[in-house]
């Protein structure tokens, strides 16, 4: 909604030190941009570049001073000559200063707005931090940043700042770096601003939330602990998965010169009676109904009212456990945060008592819970206690929906002991083994970990929005190959493999690749080898597919009950393998030919011939084995000539 529309100005680094990580900037700038036309049209941003040679902002002209900074857009509705703009930032020659140019973005946001839109106002900052900033003609560098802080948080004022560092900063001065994250960090205690750091372009890419979604509560009422307590929360969503934008339908029907045109697409439905097409049936004579077999049940509105669920709205207590009772695969869905309600400091109290209970004890509670009026399913979780380390910020609680007994899906595994003692892996296996997960690890002891979920932005997304971008300008532009950030992402990392070339050596070593002697050719293979009326047939045949359904027998795991369309013919020989009843030779067999005939008869322009002959391949060889009577072999291969030629 246009009154909800946010003003953003980004404050961008472009000085020497931050060019090697100017590329990423612009894509995560431009990206930010673009997921703004699409989601909040009506937002407006402006650019701030500082480290340039040249100056250009209102307050040199007015005060004098804060010199290198250039204002490249002014504030405005985003459009697509702002991605243009993004997309090729100018490349700075001196050392910025960001509080300089904090204090030209704050002035943007002061000229234009005023003392309104208070909350919707944000400055966004991209910098390394490793250059000094200005002594104050005034009292210190921290008097300084705490007016700047007063200032802004009178004005109702946001802040996010991205610190690139890593790499980047291994030559730069350790205590400028420490006195500007002291700096920074007034920011964080006195005004509503979140300071990031990241040492990739990768978390770069992550750490600037690209798209905001304002948070909406899904419950508000009371937490029941029991029918005399009561405590008043909120609940909202802590997470949700990011998806991808609703394509809609769109019209070129209106006049090309209408410049007011909406194009959308309006869909409206009409039922008539089978006997008379033209006779529309109004929406009171309707009534839904639902198949049961092969004829349909007519169910009316009042018949379901009548018989739905109806649980009353609320979230009620059912009791504690302890934490190690409930795995972390137990977790469904997404995530809810409980609050006290705001401004009630009776229920922040109540909260804030049972969290640090909880957690001293390592407890966690069991809830019931129901969103809202009128909803039919009831919602059953865990609620764990979260402690803040911020002063300003109460504690909360994280719910986690937990799975019902029709929700979980239990996998059996055979255990690696049940094989024989030559499949076992020897100890030097193991090791090596043990090395290369070692060497995968995300998160080695030690050191800081790889690809955080907080900083790592979803490739399918980055790569269809930055595509969606491309085609908006070039409708027939082909897709660009994959972007080198998003490869870190979705590729093994070359550096850690060249680092680990040992270890991948080692493994080489300790697993030799053979070929298997026993594996059994496929019957493509035995078909163009041996054709039909070779005198060797017979004999080598039956010990090879004898030897090859016993390997099959020894290595079943899983029992196959009926002939999928993946696997057919491996389906039927672990059929016709199994030993547990007399019957399944002759299942086998009749399943078999009926595959071929289905094969047969819903084949396009013969696709499905060659498959049908490695079944009846199979199915030759399996009457063989099970010395069947071969009229069944011969039905089938007649069936499956007729159908050839028909």
């Amino acid at each position: 909604m246009a009154r909800n529309k946010e003003k953003l100005v980004l404050l961008l680094d472009v000085g020497p030190s931050m060019h090697s990580v100017l590329p990423e900037v612009e894509k995560v700038c431009s990206m930010l941009v673009e997921k703004k036309l699409i989601f909040r049209k009506n937002d407006e941003v402006g650019v701030v570049v500082f480290g340039t040679e040249e100056t250009n902002n209102d307050l040199t002209k007015e005060v004098g001073g804060y010199d290198h900074i250039v204002v490249l857009e002014d504030i405005k509705v985003v459009d697509g000559d702002l991605i243009d703009t993004l997309q090729k930032l100018p490349r700075g020659t001196v050392d910025g200063d960001f509080l300089d140019a904090i204090v030209v973005g704050m002035d943007m946001l002061i000229k234009k707005y005023k003392d309104i839109h208070k909350g919707k106002k944000r400055l966004c900052l991209i910098t390394n931090a490793v250059h000094p900033i200005k002594d104050s003609l005034e009292g210190t560098k921290e008097d300084q940043v705490e007016t700047i802080a007063a200032q802004m948080t009178a004005q109702g004022m946001k802040m996010e700042s991205v610190v690139v560092r890593g790499r980047l900063s291994q030559d730069a001065n350790k205590r400028i770096m420490d006195e500007n994250d002291r700096l920074l960090s007034i920011f964080s205690k006195q005004t509503l601003t979140r300071t990031v750091y990241v040492d990739s372009p990768t978390s770069l890419l992550g750490a600037l939330k690209t798209r905001r979604i304002t948070p909406v509560t899904v419950f508000r009422g009371d937490l029941e602990l029991s029918p005399d307590m009561k405590i008043k929360v909120w609940v909202y969503k802590r997470t949700q998965e990011e998806k991808f934008p609703t394509l809609k339908k769109y019209s070129e029907k209106a006049p090309q010169t209408n410049k007011f045109a909406t194009h959308q697409v309006k869909v409206d439905y009409e039922y008539k009676t089978v006997d008379g097409a033209s006779k529309v049936v109004p929406p009171e004579q309707r009534i839904k109904g639902y198949r049961y077999g092969p004829q349909v049940v007519p169910i009316s509105a009042a018949e379901w009212d009548a018989v739905k669920f109806k649980p009353e709205k609320g979230v009620k207590l059912l009791g504690f456990t302890d934490a190690s009772n409930i795995m972390r695969h137990y977790y469904m869905k997404d995530v809810y945060l409980f609050i006290a309600e705001p401004g009630n400091t009776r229920a922040i109290l109540s909260v804030s008592a049972i969290a640090r209970a909880m957690k001293e004890m390592n407890k966690v509670a069991i809830l019931r819970c129901v969103w809202r009026q009128g909803q039919q399913n009831v919602v059953l979780g865990v609620l764990t206690p979260n402690i803040s380390q911020n002063d300003k910020l109460p504690d909360s609680f994280y719910f986690n929906v937990l799975p019902f007994i029709e929700d979980v899906r239990e996998y059996q595994f055979p255990s690696f002991n049940s094989f024989p003692v030559s499949w076992q892996p020897n100890e030097q296996q193991q090791k090596a083994a043990d090395e290369l997960v070692q060497m995968l690890n995300l998160a080695p002891s030690g050191k800081e970990e790889a690809l955080l979920p907080d900083y790592t932005p979803n490739p399918v997304l980055e790569r269809f929005y930055r595509h969606l971008e491309l085609k908006s300008k070039q409708p027939d532009a082909a897709v660009p190959p994959l972007d080198g950030t998003l490869k870190r992402i979705t590729e093994p990392d070359p550096e850690l493999f060249f680092e680990n070339k040992s270890v991948i050596d080692a493994l080489r070593k300790h697993f030799e690749l053979k070929e298997n002697p026993k594996l059994k050719k496929s019957a493509r293979r035995l078909l163009r080898e041996k054709p039909s009326g070779s005198n060797d047939e017979d004999g080598d045949a039956d010990v090879s597919d004898a030897q090859a359904v016993n390997s099959i027998e020894k290595a079943l795991v899983v029992k196959i009950e009926k002939i999928g369309d993946l696997t057919p013919v491996q389906d039927f020989e672990v059929i016709l393998s199994r030993r547990d009843s007399p019957e399944w030779v002759g299942k086998a067999i009749k399943e078999m030919r009926d595959k071929i005939l289905g094969l047969l008869s819903d084949s396009h322009e013969g696709d499905n011939h060659l498959i049908a002959v490695e079944c009846i391949a199979a199915l030759r060889k399996g009457c063989i084995l099970e010395s069947q009577n071969h009229t069944t072999i011969f039905c089938a291969i007649l069936t499956c000539i007729a159908s050839r030629k028909e």
